[in-house]
């Protein structure tokens, strides 16, 4: 990972600063003794020497600025890491203890029908967490790897976006009534699993961090040569200071273990490096009734889709 790689740099800088300030001392211990006769005598001798202890002063100071910023930067991914592995911890154990009682009772005793389909949802629940879990790993570990990708074809964004809701809420247990949809057709060239990656992780978060009566709007407009797509929910938001970090590795707000909903903190950080990859942007707001989030994504090269029959006619965004 580049942040492990990176560690060379600031030890390298730390042992440059350190002789940096050695030779500036010495230069300045020179400097004094010579400063009573240099002044008459060599002038110019004096202020070359002072002009090169003044370089060498800024450039350690600089180093010392930049240190102190990889620090700081190293401290914070540390937090990361540490949150990271505590989320994965209890994402892997969870489940799976889950799965074992299950399982054994399901072994030790005769259950009813009933039971037995509540016992294979709940199961089923399971073993698609851990799913989630291991494909968002997988796929950050591609993204960091940068891997090579087949050519990208021509692919409709709405019909993604409505098999992506259907999806999303079947995994909640939520009617899809609660997604309210506005979705111009219209298509771009991009890997088709690129963009259901993208658009699932926006619309399952909306979802999973909605009200205790959860609303989602999503529209798809055309806008010159782009697509501009907004996924509102009536959550809690997010806090302006956290819009721009949430895109990080490892990033999820609150205290690990104390958090109510699953997830790893990749989610956010995969989104927003496939719509860097995409060339596209994306951008937190506030939610249009100063409650929730409001995330608007734009992907360039769109072709508009004529045909108003295949045009979603949901109701627009009050």
């Amino acid at each position: 990972m580049f942040e492990r790689r990176s560690l060379r740099f600031p030890i390298t800088l730390g042992v440059v600063m350190i002789v940096l300030v050695v030779v500036l001392l010495v230069g300045w211990i020179i400097l004094a003794v010579a400063g009573a006769w240099a002044d008459e005598e060599r002038p110019a001798f004096y202020w070359t020497f002072l002009a090169v202890g003044a370089l060498f002063f800024v450039t350690v100071l600089a180093g010392v600025i930049t240190y102190l910023t990889l620090s700081v930067k190293a401290i914070n991914l540390n937090r990361r890491q540490s949150n990271f592995i505590d989320s994965v911890t209890h994402e892997l154990k969870s489940p799976i203890a889950s799965l074992k009682l299950y399982l054994q009772t399901l072994s030790r005793r005769a259950v009813g029908e009933s039971e037995r389909v509540h016992f294979n949802e709940i199961m089923l629940d399971d073993v698609e967490r851990l799913d989630t879990l291991i494909n968002q790993l997988l796929t950050a570990a591609r993204l960091e790897r940068r891997e090579s990708r087949d050519a990208p074809t021509s692919v409709r964004v709405d019909e993604i976006i409505s098999k992506c809701v259907s999806d999303v809420c079947l995994r909640h247990r939520h009617s899809t009534d609660i997604v309210h949809l506005a979705l111009e057709a219209c298509t771009i060239e991009c890997q088709a699993v690129d963009l259901d990656l993208a658009l699932r992780n926006l619309i399952d978060n909306a979802v999973k961090y909605a009200d205790d009566q959860p609303e989602v709007w999503i529209t798809l407009n055309q806008v010159g040569q782009d697509a501009v797509i907004a996924i509102e929910d009536n959550g809690n938001g997010i806090p302006a200071p956290m819009r721009r970090k949430v895109f990080g590795r490892f990033v999820r707000l609150g205290v690990e273990l104390e958090r109510e909903k699953p997830g790893t903190g990749l989610g956010l950080y995969i989104t927003g490096t496939l719509v860097r990859q995409l060339k596209g942007k994306i951008r937190i707001k506030e939610g249009r009734s100063g409650k929730g989030t409001l995330f608007e994504m734009t992907l360039p090269g769109v072709e508009l889709v004529r045909a108003s029959s295949e045009t979603q006619n949901q109701p627009q965004i009050a």
